[in-house]
């Protein structure tokens, strides 16, 4: 049976030895078993949401597993209440996890080109620390943070004021946590823009304050207005003195039902997109593939290419490819050409080398010139030095590599160097090898 106490502290119902009447008592369990049911079926409807969620991209979301797991746990939770064993007082309910995740898919859900929820990114904070903080949503391929808040616009008006629960950060805090973080973590070169989301509301001068910060808010903007009372000691926004010199402060409340603004969520985002792009070996090589032109229906005797040539009629490569480069400065360093170039003369067919003839005429091929932090990788068997040089001239071009190493893009992520990159799957070079295939019908 759920535990509730009577919100009134009136004597209306009161009884001389502190307990509850009867009938008192019936309606709050009443009360209390009427959340929780609705708690039961908002964890079930939220479930299923989060799982749509998932599958809407076609690799799915990153963090949507973790999402969707603690959406469980809380349901289970739940309905072990339900089924009486566990006992919770009904304020309990009304501060369920639930409130925060509903917040987290209703973001997700207004937002195109989700890349991750709950999202964990490592930064240092100003004394030099490793901190970590969650981002509930990614979106726009990295370009926007969004943290979807649930509490109530009074519940963070207080903890601003310093009326919080011990270790509770204010908003303004955690969107100076935010913005250190980004800083730290470009996409394309660039911070993300960051968006704080409010399903509860949020108090006009908050609101204002993030804004100057240069943090976007969506949500109800209510007004905060200043009580009839003065209180003594106390901390609030604003302050002035007494007739007798003693020292007073105004306490100021949320008024909810004096709407300031109301700021909707849009669907897409402007960004600065990254006009430079710096070619990788496999990139070039893919580019110029007989795969990559139609030569894909054959069996070959290598296992590496017959599976490459099934990629290929499964989901063509250079469309992709020449999407994401139109418009687009082409570099290549000089180390990247030379390799290319040396393969090609080796194992290259008459049409491959032909379609490499045209494509250079496209490239700024500069100097090898690799980046600071790229020259801090420590070599490994999927970080080599030809790597370090192609991505690190990349990363000091402010260019987004092509490539298909995604094992080297994997690796210098895990010691901390995240490259900005547009990644795809590789063609082999196989037209020489054509005459030694087994051919296939193309339809």
């Amino acid at each position: 049976m759920l535990e509730s106490q009577a919100s009134d502290q009136g004597s209306l119902g009161r009884r001389t030895d502190g307990k509850q009447p009867s009938a008192l008592r019936n309606v709050t369990n009443m009360s209390a078993h009427s959340l929780l049911y609705e708690r039961i079926v908002l964890a079930k409807e939220l479930i299923k949401r989060a799982e749509a969620l998932c599958r809407s991209r076609k690799d799915g979301i990153e963090g949507g597993s973790k999402l969707c797991s603690k959406l469980k746990a809380e349901l289970k939770f739940l309905q072990k209440v339900e089924a009486g064993k566990v006992c919770i007082k009904e304020s309990h309910l009304q501060s369920t996890n639930l409130t925060h995740l509903q917040a987290v898919i209703e973001s997700a859900e207004n937002l195109e080109d989700v890349a991750g929820v709950l999202h964990v990114f490592t930064y240092e904070d100003s004394f030099g620390e490793k901190q970590n903080l969650v981002v509930d949503v990614v979106a726009n391929n990295g370009h926007t943070w969004v943290k979807a808040v649930g509490r109530k616009a009074e519940a963070l008006h207080n903890i601003w004021l310093g009326r919080g629960q011990y270790g509770d950060k204010s908003i303004i805090e955690q969107a100076e946590d935010f913005l250190q973080a980004s800083c730290q973590q470009p996409v394309q070169y660039c911070s993300p823009r960051i968006i704080f989301a409010f399903y509860n509301g949020v108090p006009c001068p908050m609101a204002e304050r993030l804004k100057e910060m240069g943090i976007s808010v969506r949500g109800d903007i209510v007004a905060v207005n200043p009580s009839m009372k003065y209180v003594k000691e106390d901390l609030c926004l604003s302050s002035s003195e007494s007739d007798d010199g003693d020292e007073c402060f105004q306490v100021t409340k949320v008024d909810r039902d004096t709407l300031i603004a109301s700021v909707a969520f849009p669907t897409t985002f402007k960004v600065d997109i990254c006009n430079r792009v710096n070619l990788d070996i496999t990139t070039l090589i893919t580019y110029v593939s007989a795969l990559s032109y139609g030569g894909c229906y054959f069996v070959f005797k290598e296992k590496v290419l017959t599976e490459q040539a099934l990629q290929e009629r499964g989901e063509s490569v250079l469309p992709q490819l020449e999407e994401f480069m139109k418009g687009k400065e082409l570099f290549a360093c000089e180390s990247a050409i030379k390799d290319f170039q040396i393969i090609l003369e080796t194992i290259g067919g008459p049409g491959e080398k032909y379609r490499a003839t045209l494509l250079m005429d496209r490239i700024n091929v500069v100097p090898d010139q690799p980046s600071e932090r790229a020259s801090r990788l420590v070599p490994s068997s999927k970080i080599n030095s030809r790597s370090l040089i192609i991505f690190g001239t990349g990363d000091t071009l402010k260019a987004i590599t092509m490539t298909a190493n995604s094992g080297f893009v994997r690796a210098a992520a895990n010691q901390g160097v995240k490259f900005s990159v547009f990644v795809h799957q590789p063609r082999a070079l196989t037209e020489s090898k054509e005459p030694s295939a087994t051919p296939l019908l193309k339809h």
